[in-house]
């Protein structure tokens, strides 16, 4: 079975390019264009998580603070993504794993999912 690769982004075009992307290298893509639970996180139990930073119903750096702050769901890689100014300093106060700016390069995103999941 393939690995589950949760894309949290609210740009339908940017979706479903970055779902396009990585359904190609061989995942199985779960979406969401808002924010999710930590719960819905654990039930899904993805290799790897792509959150953007700014969505329509929260901040994807919220979240990725629940995330990585809860003992049961610390472990699953998270991935900013965005375009906002200082993206590292963003992403290292989140505890996120790794940040990719857009626009972004396909073979950047590739390797981080290569990388995480």
């Amino acid at each position: 079975m393939a690995k589950k690769i949760l894309i949290i982004e609210d740009d339908p075009d940017i979706l479903d390019m970055m779902t396009y992307i990585v359904q190609g290298e061989g995942f199985h893509v779960i979406t969401s264009m808002g924010t999710v639970s930590v719960a819905y996180v654990q039930e899904i139990n993805p290799a790897l998580i792509l959150l953007d930073i700014r969505l329509a119903d929260g901040f994807g750096r919220d979240l990725c603070l629940k995330l990585k702050n809860d003992p049961a769901t610390r472990h699953f890689p998270v991935v900013l993504v965005s375009a906002v100014n200082q993206l590292a300093q963003v992403a290292e106060d989140s505890n996120a794993d790794a940040y990719l700016n857009k626009p972004f390069d396909v073979d950047e995103l590739v390797l981080l999912v290569r990388k995480f999941a």
